[in-house]
This record gives C-alpha cells, structure tokens and sequence, in this order.
C-alpha cells in the first residue's frame, strides 16, 4: 500500500500543479488510513499522549486523519520540488535564527542538527544544504531500492549527504571533526541502544545518538524544525538547545542532553501535532525499564 502511494505521488508530481497534487495526496491519504490499522492505532496512542489521556476519542481520530493528510503532502513536496534555490526559500520558507548556523562552526567542533518527524525534515536539510552548508544526515535506508535511490538524490542535488544507519557511527565522527553538519532524528529508535527518557511526563524509548555524539565530541546541538503553515507556506526554526552542567556521570549526562532538546520538540509537537509523523508506538511498556 506505501509503495502505491509513492506511485500516485511520482506520477502527479510529473505532470500537475502543486495544489492539484496536495488534493490527490488527501484522497490517497484517507484510503491509507482507512486500511493501516497498525500505523493508525499506535499514532492514535501517541496522540492521546500529546494532547491529554481525557481527550475525546473523535477529536483523536481526526488528528490522526489529519497527519496522514499533512504525511501525504510532505510527499507530495518532496516529489515536486527537487532543488531549492535562493528564490524559492525567499518564495516560501520563513526562516528564524538562521545565524546560529554560523555560531556553531565557530566552536570547530561542527554542530549537531536534531530534527524530528514533524512538518517536512527532508526539505529542512536540503535548504541547509542549498545554502552552501556541508550537511549530512544519518537515515534509514528504504527496503526499496527505488524509493532509497529516490531519496538519495533529492538530498543530494541539494547538496546533502545521506549517512546510512548501517555505517552511521565512524561517519557521524568523521563529519563533526571536519567541522561540518550532522543532522539526526531524534523521535524514533532505529536500533536497540535507546534509553528510557521523560517525554511528556512518560517514560519513552528514544533514540540517545544526538546527546552521545555532542558528549562525546563537545559539538554543539541545535534544534531544526520545519512546519507548514495554514497557506501552504513553511517556517524553517533554529533553536539553540540549553547548555547543561554535566556530572561526569555517563548514561546520566546523556539522559541530561536528550531533554534538553526534547523539551524543545515537546513545544513544537504540542503546537502543530497535527503534523507529527509518530507512526510507532513510542511509549511502549515492554520496552521500560527501571
């Protein structure tokens, strides 16, 4: 069913307009939620997180609808536009904080971008990466090659390297000594090295890969958010993540890290969670540990 709905996306965005293409991805977007139950239960779960454990039942199913709604037109951008020049941020990207960017680098230690699976990361590294910034992204690789290859040259005709999970971890060392970008997503574990951490006054499993590479090689972490706004325009946020007073204590001063930029995630999610792409179960019981 994923795969038709990457079909239907390269085929619109070849030929028609962008709204004409957003309308189709609504109508694909309604037909995969009515047969994803797996996806659309554990997103229902998360959402009752988010947005309060006494939360009406049909005011969920609608959220839920509506991120696969926004998850359909994230993909419907990423079909369409390939490059993004100087003008077509100026056209349609708000960005704030943009001169963090340059703060970073000069530590020479380069920075640690975190993102999460709101809004529409892709497009938020590959304007980074437009602007002349060296960018690198760790990523899972698509079981289909098509789709991988796909994805591959969209960030990289836009200047952004793709790091897969498979060899991530010399690469992301390699990166950060060049002084250089290394962008993570920090909302879903990939692997079984996550640890349990608040988020949103739960206990979840998340992914600790930001917070240890900044431990460990003192580069600086910056959130990076890109969310679409009501006239199909984006925001692309920077956000400094607080300093902390480490303890010397490993898995602790990792724990440490990882809030601090998961309370900044905590407000944009709770801001629009409408385009939050939590598509797995986050706070799974069988996966917390004392």
């Amino acid at each position: 069913m994923l795969y038709c709905l990457y079909v239907v996306g390269f085929s619109c965005a070849a030929s028609l307009p962008l709204p004409v293409c957003y309308n189709v991805a609504n109508w694909a977007a309604k037909v995969y939620f009515k047969f994803s139950n797996k996806h659309k239960t554990s997103l229902r779960e998360n959402l009752k997180i988010v947005l309060g454990e006494d939360t009406d039942s049909e005011v969920i199913d609608q959220y839920a609808l509506d991120v696969f709604k926004n998850f359909a037109k994230y993909l419907a951008d990423i079909f369409k536009f390939s490059k993004f020049t100087k003008e077509f941020v100026e056209e349609n990207i708000i960005v704030e904080n943009r001169e963090y960017l340059d703060e970073c680098l000069t530590t020479g230690k380069g920075a640690i971008l975190v993102s999460i699976h709101i809004g529409n990361w892709e497009m938020g590294g590959g304007v980074i990466g437009s602007w002349g910034y060296p960018i690198s992204a760790v990523v899972l690789e698509h079981q289909s090659k098509r789709i991988n290859d796909f994805f591959v040259g969209r960030r990289t005709v836009n200047g952004m390297r793709s790091i897969p999970l498979s060899s991530a971890v010399k690469e992301c060392f390699k990166v950060l000594k060049r002084n250089e970008f290394l962008a993570i997503v920090g909302d879903k574990n990939y692997e079984s090295s996550g640890l349990n951490v608040d988020f949103f006054g739960k206990k979840a499993f998340l992914p600790k890969g930001p917070a240890v590479f900044s431990l460990r090689t003192g580069a600086p972490l910056v959130c990076c958010i890109l969310v679409r706004g009501k006239n199909d325009k984006y925001r692309l946020i920077f956000e400094k993540v607080e300093k902390q007073v480490l303890t010397g204590v490993y898995e602790k001063d990792v724990k440490m890290l990882m809030r601090s930029y998961l309370k900044v995630f905590e407000k944009h999610i709770r801001e629009k969670p409408d385009q939050w792409y939590a598509f797995n179960k986050l706070w799974n019981p069988e996966k917390i540990t004392q």
